[in-house]
């Protein structure tokens, strides 16, 4: 029977667990067996300049904090050894880091994750992991919105100047006379 004092740690590292969890725009879980300390140093750097969230727990905790965060779903995926990839901000920046050492590491494999509080399956992770980034998408985004607007100006414009030359033209041929 394990001492008071260390199923209060548990339950601390579950509640931490519930709160983050709750917190992320996106999780995603991954089995990371297989994976050397060299590629796992880097990997977690990596997560860190994105500012994604990574740790290594107990199945047995994943499961109780999921209970309270309606990803129940999920419940399956947990075996083997599980670690968790969260991101608060941006959502597609766990799923992208996680693919691409899946795609690098046969035995690394994505279980599964979750997207704004509801459970998907590890094949939207890796289509969330396709998606331009957000300053890409927003990017994107303003040049759409801007491309009307610049060919309005030229339009404007073209008519001012053909306008310009006629009155010059004109003006030209009335000096002339």
């Amino acid at each position: 029977m394990p001492s008071n004092k260390i199923l209060e740690e548990k339950k601390q590292i579950v509640e931490d667990l519930k709160v983050r969890i709750k917190a992320s725009a996106a999780g995603v879980f991954v089995d990371y067996q297989g994976i050397t300390v060299e590629d796992d140093t880097k990997l977690r750097a990596r997560m860190r300049e994105a500012g994604v969230v990574y740790t290594v727990n107990k199945n047995s905790m994943y499961r109780l904090a999921i209970k309270d965060c309606g990803l129940e779903e999920l419940d399956p995926i947990f075996e083997k050894m599980t670690a968790l990839a969260t991101s608060e901000g941006d959502p597609v920046a766990p799923a992208k880091i996680l693919s691409e050492y899946a795609d690098k590491i046969p035995t690394f494999r994505i279980k599964a994750g979750f997207l704004d509080g509801k459970p998907i399956t590890d094949d939207k992770v890796v289509a969330l992991a396709k998606l331009p980034s957000k300053e890409v998408l927003v990017a994107t985004l303003l040049g759409a919105l801007n491309s009307p607007i610049t060919g309005l100006v030229n339009v404007l414009n073209g008519n001012i100047r053909g306008l310009a030359c006629v009155l010059q033209a004109i003006a030209d041929k009335k000096a002339e006379a």
